[in-house]
Formats: structure tokens, C-alpha cells, sequence
């Protein structure tokens, strides 16, 4: 039997694993799972950052808070192909949701 401790946020697992191909499996799985929270999670903090600083452009419409929106929809879309290149987005959900953003900021243009 192979055994491998995790040390991750506050919790310590030891894993039992039969085989070698099933501790390299579990590695895989953890790489994977911390991959599509990475990019998971920056896709969704940028939608709403892209939120707020459109709202900040509408009330203003100030050329700073246009720059804003600009630059955070560059990051945005950057992280969705990104994520859907490594496989963390079916390609129909990346273009779903380049397509809700892009839609939004054809309203204030």
C-alpha cells in the first residue's frame, strides 16, 4: 500500500492508495480541482468586478470608468479562453458567457 499525506488549508489527509496508478490519480484529480477554482473563481470576480465598474461608467460616463471596463473585459475574456482551453469551461459555456458580457457592453456604447 502507498500512502500520501496532504497538507491543504488547515485539514491533513493521509490517503491509502492501492496502486501507484491510483496515487497518481489522486494527484491528478487535486492539480485539476485547484486549476478550475483558479480560473472558476477569477471568472466570476471579474464578472462582477465588470458589473460594478459598468455601473460606475453609467452614472458617470466618465472616460477613467470606460478605460475600466475595457481593461477588465480583456482580463475577462482572457481567463474565460484560458479556462477553456484547459478544459475548465465547455466551449459553449466560455462563449455563453463571452456573449452575456459582450451584450451588456453593446448597451452603452
Amino acid at each position: 500500500m502507498f500512502t500520501q499525506t496532504y497538507y491543504n488549508l488547515k485539514l491533513i489527509i493521509i490517503i491509502m492508495a492501492n496502486n501507484k496508478s491510483a496515487l497518481k490519480r489522486i494527484r491528478i484529480t487535486e492539480r485539476n480541482r485547484l486549476q478550475n477554482r483558479f480560473y472558476k473563481g477569477n471568472v466570476k470576480k471579474l464578472t462582477k468586478l465588470f458589473y460594478e465598474h459598468l455601473e460606475s461608467y453609467k452614472t458617470s460616463q466618465n472616460i477613467q470608468d470606460k478605460e475600466k471596463v475595457k481593461l477588465t473585459v480583456s482580463a475577462l475574456y482572457s481567463f474565460i479562453d484560458k479556462g477553456q482551453k484547459k478544459n475548465v469551461f465547455h466551449p459553449n459555456t466560455a462563449s455563453r458567457k463571452k456573449a452575456t458580457v459582450s451584450l451588456e457592453l453593446k448597451k452603452i456604447k
